[in-house]
């Protein structure tokens, strides 16, 4: 007689059986489609007028226009040098300065007062005065995206590499490793996960501010494409420039959590 656990792996080794990330991929786009279908609804017939909700064939209507006159890799292609740029200085420098404050107590008395002060400052409301200092150029907008950026990176990599377990810290140094074998074996490895989520975190923040700085003064860019569709009731577009920025911050994010997953496999379940 079969047993149970040979009945249970022929069921898995079956066509039947559907591997857990599968089916939780198979949620993710029912509620998506399911979202979408609900939206459309809504649109067409609860509010039945695009000047006040565009349904999603529309937005996708107004994506093929844009494309087609080439507003969309104008708009598309600024926003994003902006977004990179300030991204990039800003993860750099966070990690930079983590470390400093992580590895120096000097460090972390003089840094402290400004990164809590400045990390609870609203960075957005700055904004036109960094487009007054530095113009409506992409100066202003990679400044507030970087500084958007900086500060939780600085969290997570000081609060990463200070929870670097002392038990193994001692063990290594017991086997006579030096302070610089003991940073790449131990802490940074250990601080890899904290790392990770400050930069994840910052996807989030740099598209804010990208947008709002762009809201303020620029000449092209997604949240210039957003202020003119809003000014002329062109909800299509609209909506299209906010779907662009959803789906660069869902595309980012799955792609730092799939490097992560294989930088890092000790620090993701």
């Amino acid at each position: 007689m079969t047993s149970i656990a040979g009945r249970a792996k022929d069921a898995k080794s079956g066509a039947g059986f559907v591997p857990g990330h599968l089916l939780n991929q198979r949620w993710a786009i029912v509620s998506v489609l399911s979202g979408l279908a609900l939206w459309e609804f809504a649109a067409r017939v609860l509010v039945g007028s695009k000047l006040f909700l565009a349904a999603p064939t529309q937005v996708i209507a107004a994506f093929g226009d844009l494309w087609r006159t080439g507003q969309l890799w104008v708009h598309f292609s600024t926003s994003a040098l902006e977004f990179i740029i300030g991204y990039g200085v800003g993860c750099l420098l966070g990690v930079a300065i983590g470390f400093l404050m992580a590895t120096f107590k000097p460090c972390k008395q003089a840094f402290q007062p400004w990164v809590s002060g400045l990390y609870a400052t609203p960075t957005v409301a700055l904004a036109p005065l960094f487009i007054l200092w530095f113009g409506v150029g992409i100066a202003s907008k990679v400044i507030v995206v970087m500084l958007l950026v900086l500060f939780p990176v600085i969290i997570n990599t000081e609060a990463g590499l200070r929870q670097t377990p002392i038990a193994l810290v001692e063990t290594v140094r017991s086997f006579g490793a030096n302070a610089r074998q003991i940073f790449f074996k131990v802490s940074l490895p250990s601080a890899l996960p904290f790392i990770f989520a400050g930069f994840r975190l910052g996807i989030g923040r740099g598209l804010i501010g990208v947008v709002v700085a762009e809201l303020f003064g620029a000449r092209t860019g997604v949240g210039q494409l957003i202020q003119q569709s809003a000014e002329t009731f062109n909800m299509p577009a609209l909506f299209a420039g906010v779907t662009i920025l959803a789906l660069a911050g869902i595309l980012m994010t799955s792609g730092f959590v799939w490097l992560e997953r294989k930088l890092i496999p000790w620090g993701t379940n």
